[in-house]
């Protein structure tokens, strides 16, 4: 009889050292929760510094596409300039060649000028020949009648002589002006065409310089767009960063009250135990009596033990009857395996984790027709319930098993069912299977992350080595 009371003493111990136990495994729990909160947060300001990084690689481009377009103004504003300075010179050009075809006809008038003094030269020449020159004068001298009649002979030789000094006189002159309107015109024409080609040059250049700074906006725009692009994923992981540090907040806050629910639960059953013991005691004094009612009252215990358990056996049959009957009732639900995650959607798997129209494709994507729910690969908090230009409605959902954080992903939904903090039960229904945002025809896009997500997408492990096929 002794040994019994000690018998049932030690499996009360044992009761309550499991009961016991229990608070440091959620201890230990709650302090995984706490080192993946501060991973989070580090990631965070890892993330806000790259931003912080990228705003002022935008910031810097733009003040060199700002520059660049003040230079691509100036140099356009320099070639209208030369281009009004190059139809300038085009126009002195034109009005040069008219006085060249101007000054071509004046000289075919002293040509003809020329020719025939020319001719009256050569005929007082060969006078001259003839004559033997200056006895001819004396002959005309000696001829005359008269006094007067020499006087008269001699004004009329002075006048020819002079005439002819005049010719040849003229005929000089009008030779060097020609000569020199000939000069002056063509170095004039030429002068014009040398500042003409050097205009064009000059413009050349501009254009060059032109088109080389138009080449330059264009990679800064670009360069601008990728990291404005990079950016707002950056942003995106910011803000998930955030969610997830919230739905592990709520998982803290959750350990907390299990834990808190469990020391009542422990004290309540200690002080169950202390009081079922004393029965126990008093019931054994009251057996030492009689060994006979001992064992009658032993053989209705047993008796009693028996039907309860049959009992509980038949409402667990039932129950589990009632909750089968109420799975079945939703159409085309994944039946919830026992491994770490469970398949998130019926249908098969249309396209596999890798290299996809040359980028990487961070997940698995599960399609069917109809109405196909959703479910929760994992018990976990629903850390962002969004939609998105990309990923159309989608559900983040954050899991913290075994002190190592997951991240689920359900992309393309037609519709959420699910919101932010929402602490959701592994094969709870979290939305259904559409065909939003970036995505060609109805599936599911799945992703599953050993960690946070991030823009990068680094931490995506292969969905097909940790969900039931």
């Amino acid at each position: 009889m002794k040994k019994n009371i000690i018998a049932m003493n030690a499996s009360i111990m044992i009761g309550l050292g499991s009961i016991l136990a229990a608070p440091s495994v959620y201890a230990e729990s709650i302090s995984n929760l706490e080192k993946q909160k501060e991973s989070i947060q580090e990631k965070r300001s890892g993330v806000e510094s790259n931003i912080s990084d990228t705003e002022k690689k935008i910031d810097n481009l733009q003040d060199k596409q700002m520059t660049a377009e003040d230079q691509i103004a100036a140099l356009e504003a320099k070639i209208a300039e030369s281009a009004k300075k190059i139809d300038a010179k085009n126009a002195e050009i034109t009005q040069t060649k008219k006085e060249i075809e101007a000054l071509k006809e004046e000289i075919k008038v002293l040509k003809e000028r020329i020719a025939k003094r020319n001719e009256v030269l050569k005929e007082r020449a060969l006078s001259f020949q003839e004559t033997g020159g200056d006895v001819n004068y004396l002959e005309v001298l000696f001829g005359s009648s008269s006094f007067g009649d020499l006087v008269d002979r001699v004004g009329a030789v002075a006048t020819i002589a002079e005439a002819d000094r005049d010719i040849l006189k003229q005929h000089e002159l009008d030779k060097k002006d020609l000569e020199e309107k000939q000069k002056a015109v063509e170095t004039k024409l030429a002068s014009l065409e040398v500042a003409k080609a050097e205009l064009l040059e000059i413009q050349k250049q501009q254009k060059q310089q032109k088109q080389e700074k138009d080449a330059l906006v264009k990679k800064l725009k670009q360069q601008t767009k990728k990291h404005e692009d990079e950016k707002m994923g950056l942003e995106e992981e910011k803000a998930n960063l955030a969610a997830q540090e919230k739905a592990i907040k709520s998982a803290i806050s959750l350990e907390h009250q299990r834990l808190a629910e469990l020391e009542a639960a422990r004290k309540k059953a200690a002080a169950e135990a202390k009081k079922r013991a004393e029965q126990e005691a008093a019931q054994a004094a009251a057996q030492a009596a009689s060994q006979a009612s001992q064992a009658s009252e032993t053989k209705k215990q047993s008796t009693s033990s028996g039907y309860s358990a049959k009992s509980n056996s038949s409402s667990s049959s039932s129950s589990s009857s009632q909750s089968s009957q109420s799975s079945s009732n939703v159409s085309q639900a994944p039946a919830v395996s026992s491994g770490t995650f469970t398949r998130p959607s019926a249908g098969y798997v249309s396209s596999t984790m890798g290299e996809r129209w040359n980028k990487q494709h961070a997940g698995i994507d599960i399609a069917a027709s109809g109405t196909v729910p959703v479910v929760a690969a994992a018990d976990g908090v629903v850390s962002r319930s969004y939609f998105s230009s990309t990923y159309g409605n989608v559900v983040f959902v954050t899991h913290s098993i075994g002190g190592q954080q997951w991240t689920t992903v359900y992309a393309h939904l037609s519709s959420r069912q699910v919101g932010e903090g929402a602490v959701v039960a592994k094969g709870q229904q979290v939305g259904i299977m559409g065909n939003t945002g970036h995505s060609f025809g109805q599936h599911l896009h799945f992703e599953l992350h050993k960690g946070p997500w991030n823009y990068s997408k680094s931490n995506a492990v292969n969905p097909l080595n940790y969900i039931p096929n």
